[in-house]
C-alpha cells in the first residue's frame, strides 16, 4: 500500500463567535500553520496501529498503539489524548465500516505546526485529516466527536478567508475575499490562556438570551461590514459594535476594558472569550504596537501576514 499524506489548516474566527452555532454569519480565516498526518503500512498477520504525535518543535508528545477491532489501546494510559484519538477512529469506522480493515500494520505520524496551547485547531485539523484518510465526511465526523459549529473544519480545507453559516443545521460557506488594504495594521495576540471550546459551547447553549434572532441578524450584518471595510476606521467601528453585542448578550466583560483600556486601537476577543487569541488593530507602527502588548505581559504578537493563509495576491 502507498504512503499517504494529509494536511489541514488551523483557524481563527474573527466574527460570529458563539452565535455562529445558531445561524449567525461568521468571518473565519485559515492560518498559515496547521497539522499534517502521514500514514505508512507494513504487511502483518496481527495488525497494530502505531500512533505518534509531534509538536511544532519536532518533539514527540504522544505515542500509543491500538488494536483494530475497537481501537482499544494495547497499553492503556487513560490519557485524554489517547481517549480522544480512539474516539475519532471509532467514529470514522462508524461512518466507513471498511476503514482500517487490511492485514497491515499502520504507522501514523502527526505534526502540529504551532504550539498546542495556542488553540488554533489542533483537534479540528486532526479530525479533518482523519476524515480524508477514512474517506468520510469531515463535518459528520466532527458532529460524532467534539461537535461545534464546523467553521474550523471549513477552515482546515479553505484556501483563503470564508464567510461561514449554519443553515438548517448544515454548514455553508463561500470565499469571503477578505484582503483589507490595512492588513498590516492588524495583529493577533496570544492571551496566554487556552480556552476549552466544548465547555464554552455547552455553557452558551444553556443561556436564555433575549432577542437572539435580532442579535444574530446584527452580528451577521457586522460580519459583512468587516469583510467589506475599505478603511481601518470602518473596521474598528464594526469590531467595537461586535464586542458590545457579545458582552451584553453573554454578560462577559470586553477584553479591552479588562486589560487594554489605554490602548489606542481596538481589541477583539476571538472564538471562546477569555482564552486563546485576540485581534488588535493599530494605526501606529508594528514595533510600538508590539511593545505595548509586551509591556502588558503578552509576548506573542503576530502580524496578519504571518499568521493568515490566503490565496489572494498581496
Amino acid at each position: 500500500m502507498q504512503d499517504q499524506y494529509f494536511y489541514g489548516h488551523g483557524k481563527l474566527l474573527l466574527s460570529g463567535e458563539y452565535f455562529v452555532l445558531d445561524g449567525a454569519h461568521a468571518l473565519a480565516l485559515p492560518t498559515t500553520v496547521g497539522q499534517s498526518l502521514k500514514v505508512k503500512h507494513r504487511q502483518s498477520y496481527r495488525p497494530v496501529l502505531n500512533w505518534k504525535s509531534y509538536d511544532h518543535m519536532g518533539n514527540l508528545w504522544f505515542e500509543g498503539n491500538y488494536e483494530f477491532w475497537h481501537f482499544k489501546p494495547l497499553k492503556p494510559t487513560e490519557s485524554a489524548t489517547e481517549t480522544f484519538i480512539s474516539g475519532i477512529l471509532k467514529a470514522a469506522r462508524g461512518q466507513n465500516p471498511h476503514f482500517l480493515r487490511d492485514d497491515v500494520d499502520v504507522f501514523v505520524e502527526t505534526k502540529v505546526e504551532f504550539p498546542l496551547e495556542w488553540g488554533l485547531g489542533s483537534s479540528s485539523s486532526l479530525i479533518y485529516n482523519v476524515a480524508q484518510w477514512a474517506y468520510v465526511g469531515p463535518f459528520e465526523l466532527l458532529k460524532n466527536t467534539t461537535g461545534g459549529s464546523g467553521y474550523d473544519i471549513a477552515c482546515a480545507q479553505a484556501m483563503g478567508s470564508i464567510k461561514y453559516v449554519k443553515y438548517d443545521g448544515k454548514p455553508q460557506w463561500e470565499a469571503a475575499g477578505f484582503n483589507p488594504s490595512f492588513k498590516d495594521q492588524i495583529f493577533f495576540i496570544y492571551s496566554g490562556q487556552k480556552q476549552n471550546s466544548q465547555k464554552e459551547v455547552s455553557k452558551y447553549q444553556t443561556l436564555k438570551i433575549e432577542n437572539k434572532s435580532q442579535i444574530i441578524s446584527e452580528i451577521s450584518q457586522l460580519t459583512r461590514e468587516m469583510i467589506h471595510a475599505q478603511e481601518l476606521g470602518t473596521f474598528n467601528k464594526a469590531i467595537s459594535s461586535h464586542e458590545e453585542i457579545i458582552s451584553k448578550a453573554l454578560g462577559y466583560k470586553k477584553v479591552k476594558d479588562l486589560h487594554f483600556h489605554d490602548y489606542w486601537g481596538e481589541v477583539k476577543s476571538l472564538g471562546a472569550w477569555g482564552g486563546d487569541f485576540l485581534m488588535a488593530t493599530s494605526d501606529r507602527g508594528a514595533q510600538e504596537t508590539r511593545e505595548y502588548f509586551e509591556q502588558k505581559g503578552f509576548s506573542t504578537v503576530i502580524p496578519f501576514r504571518e499568521l493568515i493563509y490566503s490565496d489572494v495576491t498581496p
